[in-house]
């Protein structure tokens, strides 16, 4: 994948914060349609900052679990102004503080925005990390973090956590994964075991 790099459509890191939380367990089509006018409404964290509930909920209801996105949303936003002078902070620690902001989350604006060396492991990355054996018996996200951190360069790390999570959205599906038509299925376990089907 020459072109490897985030579908969400953002021009912010503030764009991209609000994207990125509103991805979760939602697609990045789905985000894309629900963005435009979101920030049409909510241009700046200070005007996020200062929305009501309903307003909010009512341009991201189509995304899933738009209750507590909203709270959190709101959060980030008043979090933002109060703690970070209304910047979006530029460590995984500090992106951890945000409501609605966990590691993956925080991996990806701190890879995406800051340019830093994190790998953020969702859905895809965990599970094409394991069938590809870049991870060994890794129970969960952080532990799949560390691994795939251990053995992949800083330098490529950014543009790892990309093509892995396109690799399993396009190719290394979680149900129909198109293992004759991928150019890992050579060295790949799941193949390999015989598990696919």
């Amino acid at each position: 994948m020459p072109v490897a790099e985030t579908e969400l459509s953002y021009r912010t890191s503030y764009e991209l914060l609000v994207a990125v939380i509103l991805s979760a367990q939602c697609t990045d089509k789905r985000v894309n349609i629900i963005t435009p006018p979101f920030f049409v409404r909510f241009p700046t964290v200070e005007l996020l900052a200062e929305a009501k509930f309903e307003e909010v909920f009512d341009l991201i209801r189509s995304c899933s679990y738009p209750n507590n996105k909203t709270k959190h949303l709101i959060g980030m936003a008043q979090t933002l102004i109060k703690n970070y002078s209304g910047e979006v902070p530029g460590t995984v620690e500090d992106l951890m503080k945000l409501p609605g902001v966990g590691r993956k989350t925080a991996n990806v604006i701190a890879s995406v925005v800051f340019n830093m060396p994190t790998i953020a492991v969702d859905t895809h990355v965990f599970r094409v990390s394991q069938r590809l054996g870049l991870t060994l018996n890794a129970k969960n996200p952080l532990d799949a973090e560390k691994q795939l951190t251990q053995y992949i360069p800083e330098n490529q790390r950014a543009i790892a956590h990309h093509w892995l999570i396109l690799h399993g959205r396009y190719v290394c599906t979680a149900r129909a994964p198109k293992c004759s038509s991928c150019q890992f299925a050579e060295w790949c376990k799941f193949v390999n075991n015989g598990i696919m089907e």
